[in-house]
């Protein structure tokens, strides 16, 4: 059985600055221009039933708001009259008004329990497209950028089950056939969960294809399922169509097929409800263990053989239980008796008094230990001297105690740590892991559209870009930028709602529920001179902060950034930020 590689990121320290000094106000007028829509964006709120955590993160903070990465500032919404509506801008003076560049032909109000509709630029050429009703469209588009040969037209559509969101979609062409891939998100109900949410994460895998040399229509050649427990912060299918990067708080594994998912469910209920084999208590003197018998028992079906470190129990000519005990026991003193509730117990003397035990039998699992409530009392009491029901109750010992009201956000770690995990398509196991640790997903862009999108991370107080390269396995990602302090700085927005930056990492931008955009540039040369009064230095590079508020009162649903221009969507304007000039 292979075992998946434990990878680590490695961080290239020529992208680092460590004299960064923090980035500056500016107050200089960005040049906003407001759009108003025809008809209002498609938003749909969650519903009485999607009310977990997971709902909230994959379709609650949906971004409306869709950027074709492969034509320059040109962005795609879907209004509640079923357009998918385009804007290109070539000349921020001269806006033209957003065009219907294809319409679905289901009525997204008839069904009930819809999710968001959500659409992927696969290609120059291709598009994927979801109503949000559980049906998945495969749109022909033509050349989007040249308005004589751009046509939308649907080569594949097929219901596929329950609602989902697009996450991703790559196009392969060779001469035999032509294959889309396609990544779909579900949350669904787990009836047989106990303890948790009661609900699932569903990565499903599609692959559509078509035979060249043949005429007929595009199908579905194969479909994997993934499962877990938390919505991926990113999920991205290779340029190759090989594997699968994941990156997510808790694991995915792949499920094969609709039967064996019953049986791993059959499998999962009977461990938990399975009783443990025997129970068992101590005290500072001995250690009590029962043992419930099957019906008809009687004295001549049980043996029980008692060594100073080792117990055999033989239940009707079969072994029930035999093992090295933890420590030694008095055996001459251990004894054994039948209770009336047709049960065993067998009372064990210790040598070694006043040992706690862990464990009864080293290595055994089967049993399950009772912990005495005055047990619980005394070791309370014990480490009593560790707490204290005051805060910070003696500052001014030699170690004071920590202080967590002195701890910004930005300093807490999070109670899980993420991973990264790279699943091979053929094999359908994890071949890759990254385990991220305190390194806080932040966002993820799209650099080379012929590439994977990149992901962007909080190392220490920095964020830092990582492009991933499923060809190189000995070095899948690589560092390509870094955003300093951004890690540190987008950590007081409590109210973020996007996070995005620039394809050529000129600047990184965030939003807020409503109105108000922030925008962090790299930094740049200073045509004055300014001085560090206390290093005595010349800086060279200032790093400048904008805010941008807009005039709107409605909540923001989208949110793009292209090397030029920020896109901001509501649910009756657009507007557009101009943050670079291209030189």
């Amino acid at each position: 059985m292979e075992v998946a590689a434990n990878c680590s990121l490695r961080v290239k320290r020529p992208l680092l600055d460590p004299r960064f000094e923090g980035y500056k106000l500016s107050l200089e007028p960005l040049p906003c221009y407001q759009l108003e829509l025809d008809a209002a964006v498609a938003e749909v709120k969650l519903r009485d039933d999607q009310y977990t955590l997971e709902h909230m993160h994959a379709f609650g903070m949906y971004n409306y708001l869709h950027c074709d990465s492969w034509y320059q500032d040109s962005v795609y919404y879907i209004d509640n009259l079923g357009r998918v509506m385009n804007l290109t801008v070539m000349l921020d003076t001269a806006l033209g008004k957003p065009r219907e560049v294809f319409r679905l032909p289901t009525d997204l109000t008839a069904c009930d329990n819809r999710l968001c509709a959500s659409i992927h630029f696969t290609s120059s050429t291709w598009v994927t497209l979801s109503d949000g009703t559980g049906r998945l469209y495969l749109i022909g588009t033509g050349e989007r950028g040249n308005s004589a040969s751009e046509k939308w037209e649907i080569m594949f559509n097929e219901e596929l089950g329950n609602p989902f969101i697009i996450i991703h979609s790559i196009s392969l062409l060779n001469t035999d056939e032509h294959s889309v891939t396609t990544l779909l998100l579900r949350i669904e109900k787990e009836e047989l969960d106990m303890k948790g949410s009661g609900f699932y994460v569903s990565l499903e895998w599609v692959t559509i294809s078509k035979k060249n040399k043949d005429n007929k229509k595009y199908e579905i050649i194969k479909r994997d399922i993934l499962r877990g427990k938390s919505v991926p912060h990113y999920a991205a299918i290779e340029p190759d169509g090989k594997g699968l990067m994941i990156v997510s708080y808790k694991s995915f594994t792949f499920v094969h097929g609709g039967q064996n998912l019953e049986e791993n469910k059959n499998e999962n209920m009977s461990e938990k409800i399975k009783e443990p084999l025997y129970y068992w208590q101590q005290t500072e003197d001995d250690l009590t263990v029962t043992i419930r018998l099957p019906e008809g028992s009687c004295k001549e079906d049980i043996q029980v053989q008692f060594l100073p470190d080792h117990i055999d129990i033989v239940l009707k000519g079969q072994r029930f239980l035999e093992g090295n005990l933890y420590s030694s026991v008095d055996q001459e003193s251990s004894t054994w008796i039948i209770k009336e509730n047709n049960s065993l117990e067998i009372f064990l003397i210790k040598k070694n008094e006043g040992l706690t035990w862990p464990e009864l039998v080293v290595g055994d699992k089967q049993g399950e230990f009772i912990r005495d409530s005055a047990q619980c009392a005394a070791i309370a009491e014990r480490l009593m001297h560790l707490t204290s029901e005051e805060l910070n109750p003696n500052p001014d010992k030699e170690k004071p105690p920590c202080n967590a009201q002195e701890l910004e956000e930005c300093d807490i770690f999070f109670e899980e740590s993420s991973s990264l995990c790279r699943f091979d398509v053929s094999t359908l196991k994890t071949t890759h892991v990254v385990n991220l640790g305190s390194n806080q997903y932040l966002f993820s862009v799209i650099v080379d559209p012929k590439e994977m999108p990149c992901f962007c991370l909080r190392h220490d107080v920095d964020a830092l870009l990582w492009q991933p390269h499923s060809s190189k396995q000995d070095d899948m990602w690589e560092h390509i930028a870094t955003f300093n302090a951004l890690g540190y700085v987008q950590a007081s927005k409590r109210d973020k709602k996007f996070f995005a930056c620039a394809p050529n990492y000129s600047y990184a931008a965030l939003c807020e529920c409503l109105r108000r955009v922030f925008i962090y540039r790299q930094p740049t040369p200073m045509s004055t001179v300014l001085y560090n009064r206390k290093e005595g230095r010349q800086v060279g590079q200032v790093a400048k902060q904008q805010v941008a508020s807009l005039e709107t009162n409605d909540p923001i649903l989208g949110f793009q950034a292209t090397n030029e221009r920020l896109f901001v969507l509501t649910t009756k304007n657009l507007f557009l930020i101009k943050v670079n000039t291209e030189n």
